[in-house]
């Protein structure tokens, strides 16, 4: 593990019913065979593993069960040993399908996805990262078809709408901060997996004496925004909340419910010497931190709605300099 990247924890580590809170981590990457990741992740993180399709493998460690996969389905998917496939199609697709094989693992990512891992157990996912690069893991900046994302979805404090709001806030007037340090890579920046919210419903958010009710927080929200592809996904804390609200919107069976957020801007640029799974993780702290302490955020928030405005320092200011500019003056970053 390299040194000098400290791990930052939010000042919230336990829930609102005292247990220690999570993170689920989903890491996508190229540049190793998938049998070569998972004999090595299963290496490194004392894990067993038991395949569960094609190119689907289930982990089984002390931080709990991984799942690492080729993340296409049509390729996991395929099955030649199925007898209901005629002999001479088997026989030939088993031909074909060493040329599929090769062809997938340079060009589709191969992803690893977590367990909900403890806050405080993060330095097992930091290590990992730095032994994936060593091995030889690419990231995005690879190539130019590379679109590879470290997501994370972590588990909040509890499910008020009160506290949900904060988050959302808080993630809002630090998008073009956080975009500025972890959208590196062109291939990603022209995909529609991390959009921003619409800016009708940013407004509404970022609005004072924005207070809704649980049911409310969703419908403005799915009004403007009834879509996965958003760099902060709410869709399965949605699904955790109220489901068949959530069907009047959205119907797709890729949605999990979970109580967590979905944070999907991220690059993975793993195999950068200068980039860490710290680096993602404590510029999340920053919202986590920004979230819980309402006088900054609101302070936060009336300079934001004051850059919408037409004005002259508007036009010669951006909002990244000015939010940049603000976190470190307050000890953010």
């Amino acid at each position: 593990m390299s040194q000098g990247i400290a791990l930052k924890m939010p000042d919230i580590m336990n829930t609102a019913d005292g247990k220690a809170r999570r993170v689920g981590v989903e890491i996508e990457l190229s540049g190793l065979g998938y049998l070569q990741l998972v004999e090595l992740v299963g290496k490194l993180l004392g894990g067993e593993a038991k395949p569960e399709s094609r190119y689907v493998s289930k982990l089984e460690t002390p931080l709990g069960d991984f799942i690492i996969e080729l993340d296409s389905d049509p390729i996991k998917d395929l099955d030649l040993a199925d007898e209901r496939l005629p002999e001479s199609i088997r026989e030939l697709g088993g031909h074909a399908m060493e040329v599929i094989d090769a062809a997938a693992e340079m060009i589709v990512p191969l992803e690893i996805v977590s367990p909900p891992v403890k806050f405080s157990d993060l330095d097992q996912i930091e290590a990992l990262v730095e032994e994936l690069r060593k091995a030889g893991a690419l990231g995005s900046r690879e190539a130019i078809y590379f679109a590879f994302g470290l997501q994370l979805n972590p588990e909040l404090p509890d499910l008020k709408s009160a506290t949900l709001i904060r988050y959302y806030q808080a993630f809002a007037v630090l998008y073009d901060w956080l975009k500025s340090r972890h959208q590196l890579d062109i291939s990603r920046k022209f995909t529609p997996y991390i959009e921003p919210w619409s800016s009708r419903y940013t407004d509404l958010l970022i609005a004072d004496g924005y207070e809704p009710d649980q049911r409310q927080m969703m419908v403005d929200y799915l009004e403007y925004n009834p879509t996965r592809n958003r760099a902060l996904d709410l869709l399965p804390l949605f699904a955790h909340l109220d489901k068949p609200l959530l069907d009047q919107y959205v119907e797709d069976p890729r949605i999990k419910s979970r109580p967590t957020l979905h944070y999907r801007l991220p690059d993975c640029d793993i195999d950068n010497p200068k980039w860490h799974f710290s680096s993602v993780w404590n510029d999340w702290v920053v919202v986590e931190r920004l979230a819980n302490h309402a006088e900054d955020l609101k302070e936060l928030r009336a300079l934001f709605r004051e850059s919408r405005k037409i004005s002259l320092r508007n036009l010669t200011h951006s909002w990244l300099e000015t939010s940049a500019n603000w976190l470190e003056s307050k000890g953010y970053v």
